[in-house]
């Protein structure tokens, strides 16, 4: 792209100050309608070293009303950060519905200088690559307007910049060893920037080279381009988008009416499987933060099927500072404005760590749906969402086991009525339970299309039968140190 890359012309001082006045007032307009309409604008301004990104940030943010945007400059990766998945530290910054997120360089930097300078292999920049189109791709069909910009100078006008800097002792320190190797191999990294940005090039979120050899100049042609994409994102917020089909191996799962719930297991037995079970799974815990592997637990069930009690039983096992559960409720309002993967992007574990989700990202496809939470469109997407979400934890390292706890309707019944005729057990029944219970066939259809769809190799679903609460217990840790010793 950058070497096919038409320069456009200049134009006059008269015209550019004229045409900025224009673009200036039109965004400040914007603003108060993308606040109105609730769209989530992503900005993302990459390009060589010096090229002016932070200052035409400042340019274009001093027509936006403070409360609507934030800016982060993307630097160097933490501990923390090298710790998370690669998407993570860009999906916690993605912003909420009707505001704005500027990004001084992102992902496309973290790449770039992983290649050039990290020895990144062509697997792994493959797999980023495959990584960004589905993180971009995933927020423009949630209704996230993604406006990508590489500012782009010559190799002659990045020298002269980096020796008017060098010149001044005010603004020497700006000046770092990474700019000046960029300057010295202009070719090698023009021919790293040109390939990223045609393997990034989409319709949904395509790439704008802004001509950055004059200050004013590239503040008129991002806020151009910016003011026409909003303009087209506002007129196009309700509509629908096409369903993609799945390419992720599955694993074969029965419905549920197809599996038997009479299993048990005595007391006894019970008690001597469950001291062996916790003590294998604490073993294992340490060797899984000496090999510093995350662990993903994520638990789904009928209400009163006991989800609970067994989260209970494999965390007894484990070292406290090295787990953390997550009850999943209702949205908060800052959570309901993002993208519904953001909630569950930022409670992943560590590496070493596990975390513990009891009820998880699959409301999507079951609570939203039902209750009308959500689009058609939305929940029929997000099976492949949630497969993507998956397989980049996959491949980031961690082991994630999905457990779906089963009773039967009767069983059900059994445990509301004891919980609300019990003071001490009061708490856990609540109306929202009984209205849940009259939808139990709607519910039953829902579930068994999730399992299908998303019980992948990589994350198949675990069906613990719970009627004997001990027997789905026993099963739990049994299943979880099976898996752990697989990547052990």
């Amino acid at each position: 792209m950058l070497k096919e890359w038409n320069k456009p012309e200049m134009p006059s001082d008269e015209d550019r100050q004229m045409r900025l006045a224009k673009a200036r007032a039109r965004l400040i307009e914007q603003q108060m309608q993308i606040k109105e309409k609730k769209i989530p604008v992503l900005v993302l301004v990459e390009g060589w070293d010096t090229a002016g990104k932070g200052s035409v940030i400042g340019q274009v943010i001093n027509n936006i009303d403070p409360r609507f945007f934030k800016v982060a400059t993307m630097g160097a990766l933490t501990d923390e950060e090298r710790r998370k998945p690669f998407l993570y530290r860009y999906f916690e910054k993605i912003p909420e519905a009707g505001k704005f997120q500027f990004l001084d360089s992102g992902w496309m930097d973290e790449i770039i200088k992983a290649r050039l300078h990290d020895g990144m292999t062509e697997e792994t920049y493959a797999m980023r690559i495959d990584s960004i189109k589905r993180f971009e791709r995933q927020l423009t069909d949630n209704g996230y307007l993604v406006m990508k910009f590489f500012l782009h100078i010559s190799e002659k006008e990045q020298r002269k910049r980096i020796g008017g800097l060098l010149n001044k002792k005010d603004t020497k320190w700006r000046v770092n060893k990474t700019d000046q190797w960029q300057n010295a191999h202009y070719d090698q990294c023009l021919d790293a920037f040109d390939s990223y940005l045609k393997d990034t090039n989409m319709p949904s979120a395509p790439w704008y080279i802004i001509d950055a050899k004059s200050r004013k100049w590239t503040e008129l042609q991002l806020l151009e381009i910016l003011t026409q994409g909003i303009d087209i994102a506002l007129n196009n917020r309700n509509m629908a988008v096409p369903l993609l089909q799945n390419v992720f191996p599955m694993a074969q799962i029965p419905l549920l009416s197809e599996i038997p719930l009479d299993k048990t297991i005595d007391d006894a037995e019970y008690k001597k499987e469950l001291k062996e079970l916790q003590q294998r799974l604490g073993e294992l815990h340490n060797r899984l933060y000496r090999k510093k592997i995350p662990v993903i637990i994520a638990y789904e069930g009928w209400d009163a099927a006991g989800k609970g009690g067994n989260i209970k039983r494999i965390t007894g096992a484990l070292d406290p500072r090295g787990y953390e559960v997550h009850p999943i409720a209702s949205p908060e309002p800052h959570e309901k404005s993002r993208h519904y993967l953001w909630r569950f992007w930022t409670r992943l574990p560590k590496t070493g760590h596990i975390a513990i989700f009891d009820r998880t990202w699959y409301g999507r496809v079951m609570v939203e749906r039902l209750e009308g939470f959500c689009s058609e469109n939305d929940w029929m997407r997000a099976y492949n969402e949630i497969n993507e979400f998956e397989k980049e934890l996959h491949d980031w390292g961690a082991v994630i086991i999905k457990f779906w706890v089963q009773i039967d309707k009767d069983t059900q019944l059994q445990r509301f009525t004891d919980r609300q005729n019990t003071p001490e057990k009061q708490w856990k029944i609540t109306d929202e339970d009984w209205r849940n219970r009259e939808k139990w066939d709607l519910y039953e259809v829902a579930v068994n299309e999730m399992i299908q769809k998303t019980s992948t190799a990589y994350a198949p679903w675990h069906i613990l039968e719970s009627v004997d609460k001990k027997y789905a217990r026993i099963k739990a840790l049994k299943t979880v140190i099976e898996e752990l010793e697989k990547v052990l």
